[in-house]
């Protein structure tokens, strides 16, 4: 079965979705994004993902295309289309087709792509969740805290990465500051054991599982800090971790080659992997935005063709 795309008011085959040459999000980059995670037929942070990327269109001025309650019912519906009981949604917004010119364009409308993918299930197993990483200089703009298709500097780090056998490459700016991964949040435990994460700024994304985490951190009285590392601080934690919205909360056991601290995923980590899960499962978030298999199997609809709400759920 051919993907089904959702391209500027219609729904298509995937394979036969198209953009015009001279939209601005080819032409310039000139565009925003946002990737939700879908886990057991439910969109994960929701409001979170939705207020990032309303702030996101707000810092380039690009108008919202639709309100969030119109959104929902067209990511809902890629997802349905599309079956994916886990995965990801994608949605992008630019500032639409006009002639090229660096100016921005009057009267044009934003282009709205949204797709869907299948994807791995929740990771139940933190050891063999582990990965490593890299260390590359940050080389991105300056205003890494808007979610722009801008991603070239993010897919050479990533790149280095792969080439290194490694998950993720960890960004350090001309002050020696660790700034965050080329698409995740960087946290650690220092060596006094304190649990820190780099400040927001307009230098790193703020991240919406990040967001989220912060929140479980708080209700369970966990203490943290968000304050910048050293690289010489970040090289001598004793626990490395990212978050995103496909990472999760994922352990970092080697860095450049070198084991952090004994090699293997500390408690800390493992203490806010199985925050995050219960989160991610748990009922009491994201509800409303449950995705509800039919006696079929697949995503019930109304008679309006949205999507029904789960039984006993909303």
């Amino acid at each position: 079965m051919s993907r089904i795309a959702y391209v500027n008011g219609r729904y298509c085959a995937q394979s036969e979705a198209s953009v015009n040459i001279e939209d601005r999000g080819y032409q310039f980059g000139d565009g925003i994004y946002e990737v939700i995670h879908i886990h057991e037929g439910r969109f994960v942070d929701t409001d979170l993902h939705l207020a990032r990327l309303a702030r996101s269109l707000r810092e380039i001025a690009i108008p919202a295309p639709m309100d969030d309650a119109a959104l929902l019912v067209v990511l809902r519906e890629v997802v349905r289309r599309n079956r994916v009981h886990e995965g990801i949604v994608y949605m992008q917004i630019t500032r639409g087709v006009a002639r090229r010119d660096h100016a921005f364009p009057r009267h044009v409308r934003p282009a709205l792509v949204i797709t869907a993918r299948h994807g791995a299930a929740f990771p139940r197993d933190l050891a063999s969740w582990a990965g490593s990483a890299i260390t590359v200089p940050d080389i991105r703009w300056g205003r890494c805290d808007v979610k722009t298709v801008n991603l070239l500097a993010n897919c050479l780090a990533k790149q280095k990465a792969r080439e290194a056998g490694c998950y993720e490459a960890i960004l350090i700016d001309r002050d020696g500051m660790v700034t965050e991964g080329s698409s995740t949040t960087v946290w650690a435990v220092d060596a006094a054991g304190v649990l820190r994460t780099r400040h927001l700024d307009d230098h790193i994304l703020p991240g919406c599982t990040r967001a989220a985490l912060t929140t479980l951190l708080h209700e369970a009285g966990i203490g943290f800090e968000e304050r910048g590392l050293t690289e010489a601080e970040f090289r001598a934690a004793r626990e490395i971790f990212l978050t995103s919205a496909t990472s999760f909360v994922k352990p970092i056991v080697r860095l450049d080659g070198a084991p952090v601290a004994d090699g293997a995923p500390g408690p800390v980590t493992a203490r806010l992997f199985e925050l995050f899960a219960r989160h991610a499962d748990g009922p009491a978030h994201n509800t409303a935005n449950r995705l509800a298999p039919d006696a079929t199997g697949r995503l019930a609809t109304d008679a309006a063709g949205r999507l029904a709400p789960a039984a006993g759920i909303g």
